[in-house]
């Protein structure tokens, strides 16, 4: 089930909100201009579906965003437990970094993390399957797929070179909790 905390970013021990609500998550992460839907499939999706497959069954969320948000491609990206990089691939992300575009994600399967770093406070937020996510271009973040990543995820991009993260080296991604969907 999808999570929203709040915490101020000085203080990772003290949490400001904690919900599970659908309706609620959307309402907070709007005040900060993040969006956030849930998503239905059109039709079943099995686990090592292909690409077109899981694009096919959500085809008219996907062309609703493509032509609401101009992006110019749309793929997916799958991580499973085994990958022989899950180490390197979860590093990459774990520090805190903006994109000069939106950076849209939508979870068909699994789960990961976003933090986001927006006046003085930290959104943690637990994506899982039927969440979409769109962080603002130049918001700080960081994304933790956790030590066993396990997602198939579609991703929105403008930029025919996709994602390019700019770090800001501030380090406040080690103060925050990592993120672990078995405690969850």
């Amino acid at each position: 089930m999808s999570r929203l905390r709040i915490f101020n970013d000085t203080t990772a021990d003290q949490v400001l909100l904690d919900t599970r609500d659908g309706d609620r998550i959307s309402a907070e992460l709007e005040k900060i201009g993040v969006t956030f839907e849930r998503w239905q499939a059109c039709q079943p999706i099995e686990a090592g579906a292909s690409q077109e497959r899981v694009l096919d069954a959500y085809k008219e969320d996907i062309e609703r965003l493509v032509r609401e948000r101009g992006f110019n491609s749309v793929d997916v990206v799958s991580i499973a437990p085994d990958h022989p990089q899950r180490e390197e691939m979860r590093k990459k992300f774990l520090g805190e970094h903006y994109h000069r575009e939106d950076e849209v994600r939508f979870f068909v399967a699994g789960s990961g993390q976003f933090d986001l770093h927006v006046n003085g406070k930290v959104y943690e937020v637990e994506c899982v399957k039927g969440d979409l996510i769109g962080v603002p271009d130049r918001a700080l973040h960081w994304f933790d797929m956790g030590a066993e990543p396990n997602f198939v995820s579609i991703r929105f991009f403008t930029e025919p070179d996709g994602w390019v993260g700019h770090f800001s080296e501030s380090g406040i991604a080690t103060r925050f909790p990592y993120y672990r969907p078995e405690s969850r």
